[in-house]
């Protein structure tokens, strides 16, 4: 029998902030597959599926920079992100009680208004706890990419020849364990800001931050295809849930493994290099699935994905955390998720709903052209911190 002093062991803050990305990626692993599927047997249009998923990014472009100022001025995050999480599951389970495309985008827009704001506000806190405990950021990260995996493939399979309300209960359910997981957060007060200048505007003036928004929003926007319209696509080819389900997966694992090992690749490898390196990738996996739906192309194609997005999302949040002051981290976070996956995605994704009802896969070309263009300028970014330092 184990000791008492066992039992009593605190969980570690690196496990609280591991448990939050478990939950809250699980909610993404079947919102981002399955949804769209959700929102076609509501009767929706491709294009206005587009607009749908397109509203979600630009509430958090709006609503995340102004909560996350909000903690930056207060020193908090926990019990912030506490009252978010709540928030989102009950305007959540509001899906349950509507019908016809307004009331859907109507409660999208209330919804990701508080889910997705309470992400900035995670990795705040996470670099925090890498800073003062000399924790793994990847390691913690990595465990919403497994509960990814998990949701997208158990997602496929659990809805192989059910109804589609089966994505809303398990999405509701995700949504329950997250508000659990927000309350065991740890409390960590940070030092609030005294320059008296709102931290959206002492941002704004650091140069290569910007430069690093732009570069990051070009690749990740470059997703908006592959997120909204890969799984409808799949599907009309004839390829079932449950391999939709691994190809989605599929790709994380490569996130995974990048994730484990970042403070290796950190070492030798610098925050814009990374970034640079997602583009190129980026520009080899949307030129693939816009040539192609063969099997062996397409679980090529998705591995990529542990670069274009991994890759980029490590850069650019090691990137804050060597370059902006603490008092203005969740601010920083908050632009970086409003800009990326809010402003520059939404964009995107309606121009991706336009498309993809004229010319389908082919639509992953113009994404092939937003990561040369994130190339270039992520090419200027590094030559700009490589001479300020």
């Amino acid at each position: 029998m184990l000791p008492p002093i066992v039992y009593m062991t605190p969980i570690s803050n690196s496990t609280r902030l591991a448990l939050y990305y478990a939950a809250y990626f699980a909610v993404i692993g079947i919102l981002l597959p399955f949804w769209p599927v959700w929102l076609s047997t509501k009767g929706l249009t491709a294009t206005q599926i587009g607009l749908v998923l397109a509203s979600a990014p630009f509430v958090r472009a709006f609503a995340s920079p102004l909560i996350a100022q909000f903690a930056d001025q207060k020193g908090l995050r926990q019990p912030i992100m506490m009252g978010l999480a709540a928030v989102a599951a009950a305007a959540f389970a509001a899906f349950y009680f509507i019908d016809g495309f307004w009331a859907i985008i109507l409660v999208t827009i209330l919804f990701f208004m508080f889910f997705s704001a309470s992400q900035p506000l995670a990795e705040s806190l996470t670099m925090h706890v890498v800073r003062t405990e000399s924790a793994n950021y990847g390691r913690i990260r990595l465990w919403g990419s497994i509960t990814f995996i998990g949701a997208a493939v158990g997602g496929g399979a659990i809805l192989e020849g059910r109804v589609a309300d089966f994505i809303f209960y398990l999405s509701l359910l995700g949504l329950g364990l997250l508000f659990f997981v927000c309350v065991a957060l740890p409390r960590a007060r940070f030092a609030a800001s005294t320059s008296g200048k709102p931290p959206l505007l002492e941002l704004c003036r650091i140069k290569t931050f910007l430069l690093m928004l732009g570069t990051t929003a070009l690749i990740q926007s470059s997703h908006a295809v592959v997120y909204s319209f890969s799984t409808i696509h799949w599907k009309s080819i004839g390829y079932s849930e449950a391999l939709i389900g691994l190809l989605w997966a599929e790709g994380v694992v490569a996130e995974i493994i990048l994730f484990h090992y970042s403070a290796s690749v950190l070492r030798r490898i610098s925050p814009a290099m990374l970034i640079i390196i997602a583009a190129v990738a980026g520009m080899l996996r949307w030129t693939i699935m816009g040539t192609t739906d063969a099997l062996p192309a397409l679980f090529f194609a998705q591995a990529l994905h542990g670069l274009t997005f991994g890759a980029a999302h490590l850069g650019a949040v090691h990137y804050i955390s060597d370059n902006i002051p603490p008092h203005l981290s969740a601010t920083a976070q908050s632009l970086l998720s409003a800009v990326v996956m809010g402003i520059a995605i939404g964009i995107t994704t309606i121009t991706a709903g336009a498309m993809y009802g004229v010319i389908g896969a082919k639509s992953y070309y113009p994404m092939a052209g937003l990561a040369v263009a994130s190339a270039i300028l992520g090419l200027l970014l590094y030559i700009r911190l490589s001479r300020d330092t």
